[in-house]
């Protein structure tokens, strides 16, 4: 038997999310919360367009593109010591990851039948092609973590800032 859950998106409270698109993150990192996961990616400015203009996920060799540039990214953030940059791109390799994942599980993405109080859709439905992208940004988003100075840089952020 499948519990049934709402997906979060629905009674959102923009109020008191931590990440406000007004912001300029690289003029005002102070303003910046690590967060779990992805949050705050499609927000945090001007690392949002700077990212998000390579993000893609429709192949495998669109993802490898996509998830090279995004790294390469990392690694000039990481060379600056912009610590911002650098979990924004990982987050953007983390939700290519996820995305493709949520692709390859249900057809179109969808996860939630929206017409039947938001019940979880059949798994299994999606495009097999998919797991081949999501595994691709799985490596490099790994790889992203995997790096000591960012490691070290992540947890005295999340110390100082959370």
């Amino acid at each position: 038997m499948t519990r049934q859950r709402k997906p979060t998106y629905l009674n959102f409270d923009k109020e008191s999310y931590p990440w406000k698109p007004d912001i300029d993150y690289r003029e005002n990192p102070e303003a910046y919360s690590v967060g779990k996961g992805e949050q705050g990616v499609l927000i945090c400015e001007p690392y949002k367009a700077e990212i998000g203009s390579h993000w893609r996920f429709k192949t495998p060799e669109i993802a490898s593109k996509s998830s090279e540039e995004i790294f390469i990214l990392f690694q000039e953030y990481m060379n600056n010591n912009d610590f911002v940059g650098a979990d924004m791109a990982r987050k953007f390799l983390q939700m290519g990851y996820t995305r493709a994942r949520r692709y390859a599980n249900y057809k179109g993405g969808k996860k939630y039948d929206k017409e039947n109080d938001y019940a979880q859709l059949e798994r299994g439905t999606g495009e097999t092609e998919k797991a081949a992208s999501a595994a691709i940004f799985y490596k490099k988003w790994k790889a992203a973590e995997a790096d000591i100075k960012y490691a070290k840089m992540k947890s005295a952020w999340k110390k100082e800032r959370g």
